[in-house]
């Protein structure tokens, strides 16, 4: 994750950027010019906070056909002297992932355009994927020789093929060149050397092994740490210490809880929340407050606490809840799983306070907005409509918006009419559910995401729910 310079929600760039429907809306009712530079800016500046999961092309794409958009701002994008020295996903996927859906759509400019970038540009697998999905048998089967140039026949050009065959999401491409005779037998030995590599990892296992006691898989969770900085081994070792530890083992498992090395510890948290001992919560208080903690270890402490689900662990949410730190923000999110109608008070607050301290994107909101939607808190519909306004993240919008539809009487006639043209499924799913008929815009959208052949399935259902035969909303 990385954070984007966003521009203010009220801008129709601000809008375009956070993929809500109005920006749609808006840039089809401004001036074309206008429009189109602040959509070519979206895309080749990608906005999301993630970038992995946040969806945008589609809703791009989409705009760029009611637009007629030409591609000549990501043609210079793509082919920029910066594709050589920048390599990063994230500076052309969101470019090629809009060509896709314009390719899709049946803009031949952008399916030549991805063959042109597949052959020569540095994120030519995501270009490759792209085609794969949407070229056929006769323009994948040209880029074969660009392609395959790119492994010289050499044994590190050999490894990096089979890397390449093994890891690739689309097969596609690579079964069809494998069918040619001038590349059959090198695509196959590539193919054989990615499979021999997996079943090598799978016989070289580093976690622990039938037989081993409490001490070595604590030992085992604790070596390596120092190299493997990012790896949460502490997990694998809670599930390990699931199947080795017995009753006569709880007291060494106390003690390593309450003193022993933090990766240790962290695993020993894990295990005794999941297991619901009577110890854990103090555990779990004393590691997540205690100023000499360590990060890592906090997170896990508060993670380990998260994950709880007795009666005890939402008892101690309410004496928590009040507190200003992270693991009073971590006990209203219990609540707002887990708590009953006696808690919304409590939820609220963090609500207001996580917004008032935090700003509209912090993390901390996603679980508190889906409990205020859940506790149907309906004093809390004017932060979450200040969220859906300001969040960058369009996923929290959605969020937010199905809050809204719970705690809002007029969600259904004012921002579920916008949520039609979301870039997010979920929340064009929503809205399909909820939106006011009475404008004509709605009906017109409606049966428009009924014909898109790119619309999600589970969309399309919604619509036709609406608009069906036997459907009175239309």
């Amino acid at each position: 994750m990385f954070d984007p310079d966003i521009a203010p929600s009220g801008t129709l760039l601000g809008l375009l950027q956070r993929g809500r429907g109005d920006g749609t809306l808006h840039a089809l009712a401004a001036p074309r010019a206008e429009a189109l530079a602040a959509l070519n800016d979206s895309v080749l500046c990608d906005p999301r906070r993630d970038w992995q999961v946040e969806n945008r092309s589609l809703y791009y794409a989409r705009l760029y056909m009611q637009l007629d958009g030409g591609l000549e701002e990501i043609e210079r994008h793509l082919f920029h002297p910066d594709d050589r020295t920048d390599t990063g996903e994230e500076r052309t996927g969101l470019a090629l992932a809009v060509l896709g859906h314009l390719a899709a759509y049946g803009r031949d400019a952008a399916r030549l355009l991805l063959r042109s970038y597949a052959a020569v540009g540095s994120n030519w697998r995501w270009a490759l994927d792209e085609l794969a999905l949407r070229d056929d048998d006769a323009g994948l089967m040209g880029l074969a020789p660009a392609v395959l140039a790119r492994f010289p026949l050499t044994t590190e050009g050999d490894a990096a093929l089979a890397a390449a065959v093994r890891d690739a999401f689309e097969p596609r491409p690579w079964r069809l060149w494998a069918e040619d005779p001038r590349y059959r037998e090198r695509l196959r030995a590539a193919g054989e050397e990615g499979s021999f590599d997996r079943w090598q990892r799978q016989l070289r296992p580093r976690g622990p092994r039938p037989g081993w006691s409490v001490a070595e898989v604590l030992e085992w969770a604790v070596q390596e740490l120092e190299p493997r900085p990012e790896e949460h081994r502490y997990l694998a070792a809670a599930r390990c210490l699931s199947a080795v530890a017995g009753p006569e083992d709880r007291a060494e498992l106390l003690r390593a809880g309450r003193g022993g090395p933090d990766a240790a510890r962290a695993a020993v948290l894990h295990h005794l929340a999941e297991r619901g001992d009577p110890e854990a919560l103090d555990l779990i208080e004393a590691a997540a407050t205690d100023p000499l903690s360590a990060e890592p270890l906090v997170s896990a402490a508060l993670c380990a606490y998260e994950r709880m689900r007795s009666v005890a662990a939402v008892e101690r949410a309410r004496i928590w809840a009040a507190r200003t730190d992270r693991l009073g923000a971590s006990a209203a999110a219990v609540l707002a799983r887990r708590g009953a109608r006696r808690d919304t008070d409590l939820v609220l607050a963090a609500l207001r306070r996580t917004v008032r301290e935090e700003g509209a994107d912090a993390c901390a909101l996603w679980e508190l907005v889906d409990g205020t939607g859940r506790l149907g808190i309906a004093c809390a519909a004017p932060v979450l409509r200040h969220l859906y306004r300001e969040t960058s993240s369009s996923h929290l919008r959605g969020r937010a918006a199905a809050a809204l539809a719970v705690t809002d009487p007029g969600f259904a006639a004012g921002f579920a009419v916008e949520c039609l043209w979301d870039c997010e499924e979920t929340t064009r799913e929503l809205a399909a559910r909820h939106a006011a008929t009475g404008d004509d815009r709605v009906v017109e959208q409606l049966r428009r995401l009924a014909a898109d052949p790119a619309e999600e399935a589970e969309v399309q259902t919604a619509v036709r729910a609406r608009i069906g035969p036997d459907a009175s909303a239309v």
